[in-house]
């Protein structure tokens, strides 16, 4: 299933947190400087007048918005980063190492913190894939997180969301802040 000739994926820029704290579907804000610097420097990248989504989390719609030339963005909850429950914005050096631990053990089905599993993250990536598919437009850019990023280069590859997890929970990812994956259709691996 390939929805589009080109999938623009933004990572948001660097949020307003402390090093080693645990976050991902926590609102957090980038500096309003930070989301112009990033803003600018993608505007030569991406294609003008290409549908947006973004993810409902500020820290992707405000740079969503603030991109010249795109559409006005579509908020699609799907988007969101990984819900790490009651492990939001604790250092991860205070969350109980066996918990790690059972995380690191079944990656794929876990709730760290009793949030939600990467089963369930790579399920409602997958629907909004699907969603867009349906659309067919010929190029989208999507604002999101890096989690979100490496689930739909899984979809790209018409993965299942079981597939799409393992293979996203199986190694790190290299996509930095503000970071832009240009995917054409039959190229998704991160």
């Amino acid at each position: 299933m390939q929805p589009t000739a080109q999938l623009y994926l933004v990572r948001h820029p660097q949020p307003l947190v402390n090093p080693g704290l645990c976050y991902g579907r926590t609102d957090l804000a980038v500096a309003p400087a930070e989301t112009a610097r990033v803003a600018a420097a993608l505007s030569n990248a991406l294609p003008a007048g290409a549908a947006l989504f973004s993810s409902p989390l500020q820290r992707c719609l405000d740079l969503a918005t603030a991109l010249d030339g795109a559409a006005a963005p579509v908020c699609d909850a799907r988007l969101a980063e990984l819900d790490f429950g009651n492990w939001e914005m604790q250092s991860w050096e205070h969350i109980a190492r066996a918990d790690i631990d059972a995380w690191a053990a079944d990656t794929v089905h876990y709730r760290p913190g009793g949030g939600e599993s990467v089963l369930h993250m790579a399920e409602r990536v997958h629907a909004f894939y699907a969603d867009l598919a349906a659309l067919s437009p010929a190029r989208a850019i999507i604002v999101c997180h890096a989690g979100t990023i490496r689930l739909l280069a899984e979809c790209g590859r018409d993965a299942t969301p079981r597939q799409m997890a393992q293979r996203a929970a199986a190694r790190p990812h290299q996509i930095a802040y503000g970071g832009l994956l240009v995917l054409q259709a039959g190229e998704m691996d991160v």
